[in-house]
């Protein structure tokens, strides 16, 4: 018996999952029997020798980076617009490139095209260095004999996922290196400056006369340099740990904080908008290259990890299967703004919906760039104010006694 991995529709509902049977035909008509309006059906391996597979094939990675991956897909778009044979410019690229675990794929993805695969499939075979997008834009490329202006599709791809990915982090890096300065100083300062004051406070006979602040913050010295600070410290580090494996194994859990990170101040506003982003730019470059749409849509769900964002996908790609305009059901999820809708609505009109997901993907990167530079000049005087009065407020509460001691004998 052979195993069969089957998509449809049944009684207006969207199903999947798995059938046994002797062949191809046998299986159709198995889920025909159970009114099952089939849109896949291709056969897979069984799942005892799929998890025997999982267990033989262990892999701590491809070692292979982002950059890799740019510079191998810029260089092959251009010797290939250049005229210059696959074959022979594989093997080129096998020699320029510096990358061990990059020029170890070019020479597999050289070996199995020498061996008669199409091209698509080559990469197909390096799921972790080539997703499904690059490898349904080269079936594309293939299909229509422009393998080189497709190339040079997955090449902008890359670079304005590796720019948005970059401006996420410098976004984030400068509030987070100066955040983690000002606790880090603080510490410090209560650990070790603090006790030089106590002790002076208590030799000048002053320990139950001094200000509320004063008191306070020698009351959190104390604590930190007890067990009550390694306790909290470890406490710290728990809630981390134990925030990262519910993240990982419970999906209401992790649906819950992706929906808390999409509501934040500021930052939330810029995830979405570098996720939208990324979502219609695959889009565009898919139903450009004429991949029909449920399976632009599926493949769409891959350029994030966000519950919200993947569930709204999902309800869109089954929206399709009854019939549904783009326009309505884009409008239906929340997570994308009106404006998103609307632009969809102007490609459904005009028939150019390609074109319509690339204006958008360029509409909200322009967004992106604005959100970042308006959180730049924003973030930094906000920091510069909570250092400020973190360690500024620390320092003032300590010598506050001193100022008083100094009023009292003038």
């Amino acid at each position: 018996m052979l195993n069969f991995e089957y998509k449809g529709i049944s009684y207006g509902k969207y199903v999947e999952g798995e059938i046994e049977a002797l062949n191809n035909s046998e299986a159709a008509h198995k889920l025909k029997e159970q009114k099952v309006i089939i849109t896949k059906l291709v056969q897979t391996k069984k799942k005892k020798e799929i998890k025997k597979k999982e267990k033989t094939s262990f892999s701590f990675g491809t070692g292979v980076k982002a950059k890799d991956i740019l510079v191998f897909c810029k260089q092959f778009a251009t010797m290939l617009r250049a005229g210059l044979p696959v074959l022979n410019t594989l093997e080129m690229l096998i020699g320029q490139t510096a990358s061990k675990g990059m020029k170890t794929i070019i020479e597999s993805i050289k070996k199995d095209l020498e061996a008669g695969n199409a091209l698509s499939k080559c990469f197909e075979k390096h799921p972790k260095v080539f997703d499904t997008v690059v490898v349904n834009l080269i079936k594309a490329g293939e299909a229509s004999g422009k393998l080189d202006i497709f190339l040079q599709k997955i090449v902008l791809n890359l670079e304005k996922k590796e720019k948005i990915k970059s401006q996420i982090k410098s976004a984030f890096f400068y509030p987070g290196v100066l955040f983690t300065v000002a606790i880090g100083v603080t510490v410090f300062m209560l650990i070790n400056v603090v006790p030089t004051f106590v002790n002076m406070y208590e030799g000048m006979g002053m320990g139950d006369d001094l200000p509320t602040p004063t008191a306070v913050i020698m009351s959190m010295s104390s604590f930190l340099r007890s067990t009550g600070g390694l306790i909290m410290f470890i406490s710290i580090i728990a809630v981390v740990v134990l925030m990262k494996f519910f993240i990982a194994k419970s999906y209401n859990f992790r649906k819950s904080w992706h929906a808390f990170t999409l509501k934040l101040p500021i930052f939330g506003n810029l995830l979405q908008k570098s996720i939208l982003a990324k979502v219609s730019m695959v889009l565009g470059n898919l139903n450009q290259a004429g991949v029909d749409l449920i399976e632009s849509i599926d493949i769409a769900k891959s350029v994030t990890d966000n519950v919200i964002v993947v569930e709204s996908l999902e309800n869109i790609k089954k929206g399709v299967f009854s019939g549904e305009t783009l326009t309505d059901l884009f409008r239906k999820e929340k997570i994308f703004p009106s404006t998103f809708s609307q632009l969809i609505a102007v490609g459904e009109q005009t028939g150019s919906l390609d074109d319509m997901f690339g204006s958008v993907a360029t509409y909200y990167e322009e967004e992106f760039d604005v959100a970042v530079g308006n959180l730049s000049s924003l973030i930094e005087p906000i920091m510069i104010v909570f250092m400020g009065i973190t360690i500024g407020g620390l320092m003032l509460a300590m010598y506050a006694p001193i100022f008083n001691v100094g009023a009292i004998i003038n």
